[in-house]
C-alpha cells in the first residue's frame, strides 16, 4: 500500500493545536490553546485549498473536541468542545461564534480534557481533571450520569457502544461502566498514565476490542474482559492520541514528534513533524485520510491518494522543515559523538523497522538524526540534535547530571525541600510526572508541580542565552510552549479576527474542590485538638454529623443553581464556630468550606450570629488577619468573590464594598502568590460587573467606586506576571470603562492606563492578552 503524504498544512491557530477531528472528507475541525475551535472547509484539490473560519471562541484553552453527525434537528451536525474554563460548549458549525451556543454544559469543576460522542446512544461523554467522567444526553443537554471512583484525572473517554463507557485515568487504570453509571470492572496493566483510548476495528488480527496508550509509550490491545492480546512498541515518548482507520489499521501520535501508522503489530509508516508534540490525530472514516494537530500551531492533513496529496514542492517544503528542525538531546538520550557512525553508514545499512532512528556524526561535528522509512526503503533526515539548554546558559549539577534548573520544592512543613531537576528542552508535564513518581507523591500534585516549573522558568527558550519573561503558562498541565512566537498582530487586526470580550456581563466564581478531602482534614485536625488537650474547643458528635450531612448537598449545589438546603444552612454555624474557636493553623479547611458555601447558598450571606456578625465580619477576624498564612487570605478573597453567585451575596458584597476592598488591599499588597492574585482579580472583575449592571450603572456611588477600583486594577495589571490574573484584571478594567466619561478620563489622565497596558503586554505574551488590550485601547480612543 502507498504511504501517506502531506495533503495540506493549515495555518491560523496562534497556539498549540490540542485536538482534531475529521468528520467528513469536506472539512476538518481543530481545537487550540488559543481558545478557538476552527472549521477548515475543503475548497479544492490540485492544489489542495481550505477555507478557515472560527467556529467557537472561548475564554481559556480548549483541549478536547468531538462531533455529532448530522441529524434531522441538526442537519450540519454539532461541534462539542471543552477545556480549562470547565464548560462544554455545543455549537452548530456554520454559525458565527458571536451567536449563542446551542448549549453550555456545566458540571465539571476542573479542566475538561476528553470528549467522545455516541450518536447511536444519543449522548456525549466527558472526562476531566476533577477525577470524574460524565454522560450528557443530546437534546436535553443535562448531566444524566456521573462516573466516579477514579484515582486521578480522567484523561480519555470512549463511548464504546450505546451501553458501554470506557475511561482512561491518571491512576494507570482503564475502567468499564454501563451507560447508567454502573461500574463493571477495571483493566490493569498499563505502567503509567492512560491518555488515549480507541475502538479496535473488528478485522484486526489481534482480535482486540480496545486499544490504550499513554505515558509509557506503549499501545496495548485489550479484550473488553481485560485480557491483553497485543502490544505495539515504537513510540519513544508519551502517546497522546489514538484513532482507527477504515481499513483496520491504527494511527497514533505523541511527544516524540511523530504520527505512526500500525498494521497488525507492525509500524508501517512514521510521519515526523517539525514540532515538539503531536497532540492529536484523527482519521476520516470515508476516505482514510488523517489529520494531525501539533505544538507548532499547525493542522496537517495527510493522504495516501495521489489525487489528494499536495504539490511536490509543498511536500518537499514539509520534509525540509522536518530536516531543519532541532531535536533536544533529552529526546535521544546520551550521545557519544566519538562512537557514532559517519554519513557513509546511511548508504551501507538498511533499517530494521519503520521509524527506527540512528544518530550520525556529520563532517562539521554536529549530530543529525535519521529515520528509516520502510515504504521508501531509505533513511530520512529528521533534524539536528541540540544541547539541552540555552547552550551558553549556566548549568546546575544534580545526581551526576547537568540541568538548567534544580528547584527546591516544599511539600510539607517541617521537612526539607525536595529537589526538582529540569532542562528547558523537557516537557514540564513529563518532568513533573517523573518528580511525582520518584518522590512517591499523590498524582493530584501533578498540575501544581507542572505549573510551578512553567512559572519559574519564565518563558526561557532552548538555544538562547538570555531569558525573556513571557509569564506563566496557565494551561493546567504546564505542557510545552512553542519556542518560536508568531508575529504580534496589531490591536486592529485582533479586533477584526476575534469576538469582543468586553464588557463582561457575568460573574465568575472559583469552586474547584475535593470536599471529601476537606471533611477528612477537619476530622483529623479535630482529633489532633483532642490529643493535645483542647477537647473543649473540638467538635462533638452532633457537629461532626452536621459536617457529614452538608458535604453531599454542597457537592450537588456547586454544579447546579444555589439553594437554601437545610443541611447547608445548618452547616454555617459549624463553620463559623471552627473559624472563631480553632487556632489559625487549623482554619484552612473551614475557610475552604466557607468559600464554597458562598457560591452554593444565599443563606450564608443572610446569616447573622446572635451578635449580628455576618460572614464578612468572620472573614475579617479569622481569615484576612492571618498575615503568616497567605492561603487563609486567598480563601477569604475567594469567599468574597463567590458571594456574587447569589442575589443575597451580591447585596452583601455591595453593602460591604468599602470593608471588603480595604481588607483585600491590605492583606494582598505585594503578594507573589499566584492563587491569591487570581482570587483578587476575580473579585475585582465581579465588582466591575456589578457596578456596570443596569441596576447600578446610573448611581453616583457606582462612578465613585469605579474610579477607586480602577486605581487598584491599574496597579494590579501593571505588576502582575501571571497570565490568568492579568487577563481577569484587564477584563475588569475594560468593563469599568463602560461606566462613562468620568472613569475614562481618570483612566487616561490620572492613572496613566496606557502605560499599564504596555507593561502587561510586555510581561504576558498571550493572544488573549493582546486581544483584550486592543479592545481597551479602542475604548480609550473613543
Amino acid at each position: 500500500m502507498t504511504e501517506y503524504k502531506l495533503s495540506a498544512s493549515l495555518e491560523g491557530h496562534e497556539d498549540d493545536v490540542r485536538g482534531v477531528i475529521f468528520p467528513h472528507p469536506s472539512f476538518v475541525l481543530s481545537a487550540s490553546r488559543d481558545a478557538t475551535v476552527r472549521l477548515w472547509k475543503l475548497l479544492s484539490h490540485n492544489p489542495t485549498k481550505y477555507d478557515c473560519s472560527i467556529s467557537s471562541h472561548g475564554s481559556a484553552f480548549i483541549n478536547a473536541i468531538t462531533y455529532l453527525p448530522p441529524t434531522s434537528e441538526y442537519p450540519d451536525g454539532l461541534v462539542i468542545s471543552g477545556g480549562k474554563d470547565t464548560i462544554i460548549e455545543v455549537r452548530q458549525p456554520g454559525k458565527p461564534p458571536e451567536d449563542n451556543a446551542e448549549a453550555l454544559l456545566l458540571g465539571h469543576s476542573h479542566n475538561i480534557c476528553a470528549l467522545n460522542v455516541c450518536a447511536d446512544g444519543g449522548f456525549v461523554v466527558s472526562g476531566s481533571w476533577d477525577g470524574s467522567a460524565r454522560l450528557w444526553r443530546i437534546g436535553k443537554w443535562e448531566c444524566e450520569v456521573l462516573f466516579e471512583g477514579h484515582g486521578g484525572s480522567v484523561w480519555s473517554v470512549l463511548a464504546y457502544d450505546s451501553n458501554t463507557i470506557i475511561t482512561g485515568c491518571a491512576d494507570k487504570l482503564i475502567r468499564i461502566f454501563d451507560a447508567r453509571g454502573k461500574f463493571s470492572h477495571t483493566i490493569a496493566g498499563s505502567t503509567d498514565v492512560v491518555r488515549a483510548l480507541c475502538r479496535v476495528p473488528s478485522d484486526h488480527p489481534s482480535g482486540a476490542d480496545l486499544a490504550s496508550a499513554g505515558n509509557d509509550g506503549v499501545i496495548r490491545l485489550w479484550k473488553l474482559d481485560g485480557r491483553q492480546v497485543g502490544e505495539l512498541v515504537g513510540h519513544e515518548n508519551f502517546i497522546y492520541s489514538l484513532a482507527s482507520l477504515p481499513n483496520g489499521e491504527l494511527v497514533s501520535s505523541g511527544e516524540d514528534r511523530t504520527v505512526r501508522i500500525w498494521r497488525g503489530n507492525q509500524c508501517i509508516q512514521t510521519i515526523t513533524h517539525p514540532a515538539i508534540s503531536v497532540w492529536g490525530v484523527a482519521a476520516c472514516s470515508e476516505n482514510g485520510d488523517i489529520v494531525s494537530g501539533a505544538s507548532d500551531r499547525k493542522v496537517r492533513v495527510f493522504s495516501r491518494d495521489s489525487g489528494r496529496q499536495a504539490e511536490p514542492e509543498v511536500i518537499q517544503d514539509f520534509e525540509d522543515s522536518v530536516k531543519s528542525s532541532s531535536i533536544p538531546q533529552q529526546q535521544v538520550g546520551d550521545v557519544n559523538k566519538e562512537k557514532l557512525h559517519g554519513p557513509e553508514f546511511l548508504q551501507q545499512k538498511s533499517g530494521t523497522k519503520d521509524g527506527q532512528v540512528v544518530m550520525i556524526r556529520e563532517p562539521d561535528g554536529s549530530v543529525s538524526a535519521h529515520q528509516w522509512s520502510q515504504g521508501s526503503q531509505s533513511w530520512m533526515n529528521v533534524g539536528t540534535v541540540v544541547d539541552a539548554v540555552g547552550s551558553s546558559g549556566k548549568k546546575t549539577s544534580y545526581a551526576g547530571q547537568d540541568y538548567d534548573y534544580v528547584f527546591d520544592v516544599d511539600i510539607e512543613d517541617g521537612k526539607p525541600p525536595l529537589k526538582l531537576p529540569y532542562n528547558l528542552s523537557q516537557n514540564p508535564y513529563e518532568a513533573a510526572t517523573t518528580f511525582i513518581a520518584d518522590n512517591e507523591l499523590p498524582v493530584t500534585y501533578l498540575e501544581q508541580v507542572a505549573n510551578f516549573i512553567v512559572t519559574n522558568t519564565q518563558g526561557a527558550k532552548i538555544g538562547q542565552a538570555s531569558q525573556e519573561s513571557s509569564g506563566a503558562d496557565p494551561w493546567g498541565s504546564g505542557a510545552y510552549r512553542p519556542g518560536q512566537t508568531a508575529p504580534t498582530p496589531s490591536p486592529s487586526q485582533l479586533s477584526s479576527s476575534r469576538p469582543k470580550v468586553l464588557p463582561q456581563t457575568t460573574y465568575l466564581s472559583i469552586k474547584t474542590a475535593n470536599l471529601r478531602t476537606v471533611r477528612k482534614k477537619i476530622e483529623e485536625l479535630n482529633e489532633q485538638l483532642i490529643q493535645e488537650g483542647s477537647k473543649d474547643i473540638s467538635l462533638d458528635k452532633k457537629l461532626l454529623a452536621d459536617l457529614e450531612a452538608m458535604i453531599k448537598p454542597l457537592e450537588q449545589n456547586l454544579v447546579s443553581a444555589p439553594s437554601s438546603n437545610s443541611a447547608l444552612t445548618t452547616g454555617i454555624p459549624l463553620v463559623f464556630y471552627i473559624l472563631t474557636s480553632w487556632p489559625p493553623s487549623h482554619r484552612l479547611p473551614a475557610l475552604d468550606l466557607l468559600r464554597l458555601l458562598a457560591a452554593a447558598t444565599p443563606a450564608l450571606a443572610e446569616y447573622r450570629t446572635s451578635s449580628s456578625t455576618n460572614v464578612i465580619d468572620i472573614l475579617a477576624a479569622s481569615g484576612f488577619d492571618d498575615k503568616d498564612r497567605e492561603n487563609n487570605i486567598m480563601l477569604s478573597v475567594r469567599a468574597c468573590g463567590n458571594l456574587f453567585d447569589t442575589k443575597a451575596g451580591r447585596n452583601l458584597a455591595d453593602n460591604d464594598y468599602d470593608k471588603i476592598t480595604e481588607l483585600v488591599k491590605g492583606s494582598s499588597a505585594g503578594t507573589t502568590n499566584r492563587n491569591l492574585t487570581i482570587a483578587v482579580a476575580t473579585l475585582y472583575l465581579n465588582y466591575a460587573v456589578l457596578l456596570t449592571s443596569s441596576s447600578h450603572s446610573s448611581l453616583p456611588s457606582s462612578i465613585d467606586r469605579g474610579v477607586t477600583l480602577l486605581d487598584d486594577l491599574t496597579s494590579l495589571v501593571s505588576t502582575v506576571k501571571d497570565s490568568e490574573a492579568a487577563y481577569r484584571g484587564l477584563v475588569a478594567v475594560g468593563t469599568l470603562l463602560g461606566l462613562g466619561e468620568e472613569v475614562l478620563e481618570a483612566a487616561k489622565e490620572v492613572y496613566d492606563l496606557a502605560r499599564a497596558l504596555g507593561k502587561v503586554e510586555s510581561a504576558v505574551k498571550e493572544p488573549r492578552i493582546r486581544g483584550v488590550v486592543g479592545e481597551i485601547k479602542e475604548l480609550l480612543k473613543g
